[in-house]
């Protein structure tokens, strides 16, 4: 492989298990690499999702079948999440001179041994190495997807503007809140405990959006319910930046909703040997460690989400909660952004295979 170019050419593969979080990291990492000046092809077995994640598409980003017949030319090759490229791909790998620089970019996790993991080496059967690369919220993992102009365009954000274009507005003392998670929640509780001050829930798209509806409390005092179409990655950042809560779901989503820094609920994707809920608590002590004021109900509030636990009986104190979640997001901008630290890996570990 060649030394770093400004310019190199990257092939992300994704595979679209059973939700969205896999395509949306996946997006978000090839324009990311692609803004950055990379030349990038996505191979994805399921594109459809992009239609209304990425109308648009993306300069420097090439969308193909996930296993369109293809030169492996590529500097860096990433598979997201262990989905491994197809095995011709792979034997087209081995036989460069110098093949390319290959990543796993594995699970995002608040646990302790991401860190022992991250940039480890796995050697393959056919000579080529492998490389995991863990993201994560301490300087001893791959950090966050985070654009360089995040917080620019995020302090230029109308939320009146933004809500308006949705055919709403904002009334006098209430609260806005985002809704966006699996289907087997228990939506039903929780809308009847928002229903206890004027709140405008803005329900997210897909199937979770119907279980939510279907579960609303017959009568309604104080709770507005408002279903929301398919929405691009961009305008979801916007739904988050507006909203004074936010329950966010799964991997990219809960990312987001950490850097829009309004409290929010994770409701994590359920794994069938409960390893969801130790990657649970490990973020919720890690959030704890920056700022601890609304730790109790706050863990008591995301365990009742995620069905571990009796729902408190109060919500955290707003004023607290917020002002935690702006010290975690202070406490996690001063790592650098995954793709930052991708390319950055990715030079060092192509400078070792020269």
């Amino acid at each position: 492989m060649t030394a770093p170019r400004p310019d190199p050419a990257i092939d992300v593969f994704c595979r679209v298990i059973d939700n969205y979080g896999d395509v949306g990291v996946s997006w978000r990492l090839a324009t990311g690499l692609a803004a950055r000046g990379a030349r990038v092809r996505l191979f994805i077995d399921d594109a459809g999702p992009l239609q209304w994640m990425a109308p648009h598409g993306a300069a420097g980003v090439q969308v193909l079948p996930f296993d369109a017949p293809a030169e492996a030319q590529a500097d860096v090759v990433v598979e997201t999440f262990g989905c491994d490229p197809p095995p011709a791909y792979v034997q087209r790998m081995a036989e460069r001179a110098r093949p390319p620089v290959w990543i796993n970019l594995e699970y995002l996790s608040a646990e302790a041994y991401v860190e022992r993991s991250h940039g480890l080496p796995s050697p393959q059967r056919n000579g080529l190495m492998k490389w995991f690369f863990y993201p994560g919220f301490t300087p001893r993992t791959g950090g966050l997807l985070r654009e360089p102009d995040l917080a620019a365009a995020q302090a230029a954000f109308d939320r009146d503007a933004w809500l308006a274009g949705l055919g709403l507005q904002r009334r006098p003392g209430e609260r806005v809140v985002s809704l966006f998670a699996y289907a087997g929640a228990p939506f039903g509780e929780l809308l009847r405990r928002l229903d206890d001050a004027p709140t405008l829930v803005l329900v997210c798209a897909g199937s979770s959006q119907a279980a939510a509806l279907a579960q609303a409390p017959a009568a309604l005092r104080q709770l507005r319910l408002h279903a929301l179409p398919w929405l691009s990655q961009p305008d979801f950042d916007r739904l988050l930046w507006n909203c004074d809560l936010n329950f966010a779901r799964g991997e990219d989503s809960i990312v987001r909703a950490m850097w829009a820094g309004a409290p929010f609920v994770w409701h994590i994707y359920p794994q069938h040997d409960d390893a969801h809920v130790a990657k649970l608590q490990a973020l919720l002590q890690r959030m704890a460690a920056v700022d601890g004021t609304v730790a109790e109900p706050l863990q008591a509030l995301w365990m009742a989400w995620n069905g571990l636990g009796p729902w408190p009986d109060a919500w955290p104190p707003a004023p607290a909660w917020r002002t935690a979640s702006q010290a975690w997001r202070r406490a996690l901008l001063p790592q650098p952004d995954l793709v930052t630290q991708l390319l950055q890996f990715c030079a060092a570990m192509a400078g070792r295979l020269e």
